[in-house]
């Protein structure tokens, strides 16, 4: 059974703005935080020794305590409502009356954060001698609040959970800048905490954030040097303090060992629980999936509260295990589904326990890379104005995949089902070299839900008898409705991707939008800080240390003919923000750039950078899409799609 609590909201509903957590519903994160648990179980106890119980719900706030720490199961003696349109309805398995039928208990708990002129609302009907409680009592502390006078502002509880890893010779890095201070933001910091797999609390800290755009770091070996810990897996929880401007934390994502090869990255994990994710492929012959299910509450999971199905199936195999509040559990995809292989696609079930959930594929020889899953959406339809959007917006929406240079890696494509209306996707997938020049096109046709049709752009030059004249390129997911279909917009993709030389894999997926257009589609094209349409790019690129150089392929995708050329400028910055060096390139519109580091800043630039270096991609005339990674020379490399602030 789902965890009933509300930890999403529609990009079009009320309130909803760009740049904000998609998210919407600050609540849970409030009553769920690690510092607030402990004083959230203790009130519960104390109101279950307080006798009868009078709740007053007049925000609908009370169904997430209960989820959490239980009032359903106290002797209650009403619950009590606000609006007269909720009377009747059920709350806490009562049936819910207007507050002023309020009657004589001798506590009455208002559910409610900045509860004040609740409580002066229904002084007078207020038992006499009657305790009154309310959630402020569950308040942090102001020094970590960016609103104090508004406590379930989404900039009070910018969060995040990391993967961190520090065990057997495996370490994981997380990797961002200060990009809260570039909107305002005076002193933030971030407040830390570790879980091991268990879900006890290894160690509790802050961390300064210094000047506007300067890099952070959270390497998993100092942070088991600095505590004396043990070896651990498990969740890293983070919270940024006093921020502006965004409430989402972005990081990038490293995994390395000591034998090389553990070797891969990949990005952040939405701040919101949802009930579906979908993506996460099926193992091959000779591999093991391992998706890492990180619990994101503080509450346990129950057994059967988590299940896998192949997509497009029905038959749903529940994992018979529980994971404690704040726990980091391996499920094995091939236990638990031994029939799924590869090209097939996994469902998760995942009942809103947990955010966005990591998976770590292990070959047989070792080798190791990180992916992560995407949130399936249960709340879409199809849009039958889709089909007409070609008349004013070209392509619509496109989703760009990088084929890196084809003489050192292979490439492999595949559209994946990522919400629940979508039983078909009539698709067309199209093929560009770098300069932009189109070089073969592909129609899929109407792929059923349960259809996995993966595109080996490597054959398929072959098969074309044709090499892409800059030596890469890029392909695009487009909607194709040549013979009919529906559509939603939700379209996403999924790319793997194979170093020639070791064999060692990456793979990356995300969803497509419309891209460079000065009309808007709803929320389309889509800004970070501003209404749409978003026509401006600002990308962090996180630089490996000596001896690893970065790669980047930067794309440039128009859903409509834009600027012929993008002006792009590449900021190599120093760990505290400051500018090294700049570099102008200009990207043919509909064309890509695949370049590395070590190619555009000479050695003397990396090294006056030092370690913890960044480049930060900014344009002010076009809005374009990125992808990162790290390569160990012939040995092995990492590829993930980059975030941008």
């Amino acid at each position: 059974m789902a965890l009933t609590i509300e930890t999403y909201t529609n990009p079009g509903a009320k309130g909803w703005r760009p740049g904000n957590n998609i998210g919407g519903s600050t609540l849970f994160k409030a009553l769920g935080h690690p510092l607030v648990a402990a004083r959230a179980r203790s009130l519960r106890e104390r109101l279950a020794a307080s006798g009868p119980l009078a709740i007053y719900d007049p925000v609908d706030q009370a169904g997430c305590f209960d989820a959490f720490y239980g009032l359903s199961d106290l002797d209650i003696a009403g619950v009590y409502v606000q609006k007269i349109e909720d009377a009747g309805s059920m709350r806490l398995g009562r049936t819910a009356k207007p507050v002023t039928e309020l009657g004589d208990a001798p506590t009455v708990l208002i559910a409610a954060f900045d509860a004040h002129k609740l409580a002066d609302q229904i002084r007078d009907l207020i038992p006499k001698g009657a305790e009154l409680v309310t959630f402020d009592e569950l308040r942090l502390p102001d020094d970590m609040l960016s609103n104090r006078r508004n406590y379930l502002d989404p900039l009070n509880f910018a969060t995040n959970f990391g993967f961190l890893r520090d065990q057997d010779g495996h370490h994981t890095t997380v990797s961002s800048a200060n990009y809260w201070s570039g909107y305002g933001a005076k002193d933030p910091e971030l407040w830390l905490c570790l879980f091991d797999a268990g879900g006890t609390k290894l160690a509790e800290w802050r961390e300064p954030l210094n000047g506007t755009h300067s890099l952070f770091r959270i390497d998993s070996g100092e942070v088991r040097a600095r505590f004396g810990l043990p070896g651990f897996t498990g969740s890293l929880f983070m919270h940024a303090l006093r921020v502006a401007g965004h409430d989402v934390v972005k990081y990038a994502l490293d995994i390395s060992s000591d034998d090389g090869l553990a070797f891969s990255c990949t990005h952040d994990a939405n701040a919101w629980p949802a009930d579906l994710y979908a993506g996460l492929p099926a193992p091959k012959e000779g591999e093991r999936v391992i998706l890492w299910i990180q619990n994101s509450h503080p509450v346990a999971i129950p057994p059967g509260g988590i299940g896998l199905n192949i997509m497009g199936s029905q038959d749903v195999s529940w994992l018979d295990a529980s994971i404690p509040a704040f726990g980091t559990y391996a499920l094995d995809v091939g236990a638990v589904l031994p029939e799924a292989r590869w090209p097939n696609q996994i469902e998760v079930q995942a009942g809103r326990y947990f955010v966005r959930p990591r998976y770590e594929v292990i070959k047989a020889d070792g080798r190791r890379r990180i992916g992560h899953a995407n949130v399936e959406r249960t709340d879409l339809t199809p849009d039958p104005r889709i089909p007409e959007l070609s008349r004013v917006l070209g392509k619509g929406y496109l989703l760009p995949l990088p084929v890196p240079p084809v003489s050192s890696f292979r490439t492999e494509v595949l559209a994946t089902p990522m919400a629940t209306c979508q039983h078909e996707l009539p698709l067309a997938v199209t093929l560009y070299d770098a300069s932009g020049k189109e070089m073969a096109r592909r129609f899929l046709g109407r792929l059923a839900r349960r259809d996995s049709a993966p595109v080996d752009v490597t054959a398929w030059l072959d098969e074309l008898g044709a090499a892409l004249p800059s030596g890469y390129g890029h392909v695009e997911f487009t909607y194709d409705f040549r013979e009919g279909g529906e559509a939603d917009g939700w379209l996403h993709g999924f790319g793997r991707y194979e170093q020639l030389a070791s064999h060692h894999v990456a793979e990356t997926i995300f969803g497509a939008h419309i891209y460079n257009t000065p009309i808007v589609y709803k929320d389309e094209p889509q800004s970070y800080a501003a209404k749409p349409p978003g026509l401006t790019t600002r990308l962090f690129l996180r630089l490996g240390d000596a001896p690893l150089d970065t790669l980047c392929h930067l794309i440039y995708p128009a859903s409509l003919p834009w600027r012929a050329h993008s002006s792009t400028v590449l900021s190599l910055c120093n760990k505290s923000g400051a500018e090294i060096a700049r570099r102008e390139i200009a990207i043919a519109c509909g064309g890509s750039l695949f370049w590395r580091a070590s190619d555009l800043f000479h050695a003397g630039e990396r090294a006056e950078a030092g370690n913890g270096a960044y480049v930060l991609v900014v344009d002010s005339t076009c809005r374009l899409f990125g992808f990162h990674g790290l390569i160990d020379g012939d040995r092995a490399f990492s590829l993930d799609h980059m975030f941008g602030f």
